[in-house]
């Protein structure tokens, strides 16, 4: 849907499968948080508030079609569930527990997104597209996924993007590694405050003009790091 982006919790225990609807989503410019099982997907629904979930119905603990009826009992939130049943009934069942569409596996990415697309625009629940974010030279084009440094474009990887956009939006303020952590990588618990320092080495690699004396990413000792004022 462009020009806007939403908040979107994917649910899905096939790791793979999760993390291709998480590109194609994110290249939408949605932001997107994965779950492997029906209880973090509730744990998760209720904590983050997104305005979307993706529900594969067949995951362990508890199953997308239960996770569906609880969800619809506490919120409006619109739910699209995939599985791999393929009956008429598996469908109406989706759509009488409160689900708002229904896709059935092989997913094509660009169906799926097109669905995002048709549904966030039904809700009401998609938000302005976030600003372009200017720092001296650098340029950061969240809608877009681009980033440029003195007009010249800059290849960054999604958490590399993430840490600098999440930065670029409030210049000035100092982000904890933990916050950063929360902030940027999500659902991903297998990351350290080494990870984020990693990360902000290659990001300064890639957009300063000496890393070693960085003008933009600056680190504030003891605290974490910020973004240089406009």
């Amino acid at each position: 849907m462009p020009g806007v982006t939403a908040r979107i919790l994917v649910a899905d225990d096939d790791p793979k499968h999760a993390q291709l609807i998480r590109l194609y989503l994110e290249r939408e410019g949605h932001q997107v948080l994965t779950v492997g099982d029906g209880r973090a997907a509730l744990e998760q629904a209720r904590a983050r508030r997104p305005d979307l979930l993706v529900l594969d119905v067949m995951m362990p603990l508890t199953d997308g079609l239960d996770v569906c009826r609880i969800i619809r009992r506490e919120s409006d939130v619109a739910i699209l569930l995939v599985t791999a049943r393929t009956s008429e009934n598996d469908m109406l069942l989706g759509l009488d527990i409160g689900a708002d569409d229904y896709l059935t596996k092989p997913v094509s990415p660009r169906e799926l997104t097109a669905r995002v697309r048709a549904l966030l625009r039904r809700t009401g629940r998609a938000e302005a597209a976030p600003p372009v974010l200017r720092v001296g030279g650098l340029e950061i084009d969240p809608q877009r996924y681009e980033v440029r440094v003195d007009g010249a474009p800059v290849a960054l990887t999604a958490k590399e993007f993430g840490i600098l956009e999440l930065l670029a939006g409030e210049p000035g303020r100092v982000f904890t590694r933990a916050q950063i952590m929360d902030r940027t990588f999500g659902f991903d618990h297998d990351v350290s405050a080494r990870t984020v320092d990693a990360h902000v080495v290659n990001l300064r690699r890639k957009i300063e003009a000496d890393p070693a004396d960085p003008v933009y990413v600056q680190t504030v000792y003891g605290r974490g790091y910020r973004m240089a004022e406009r």
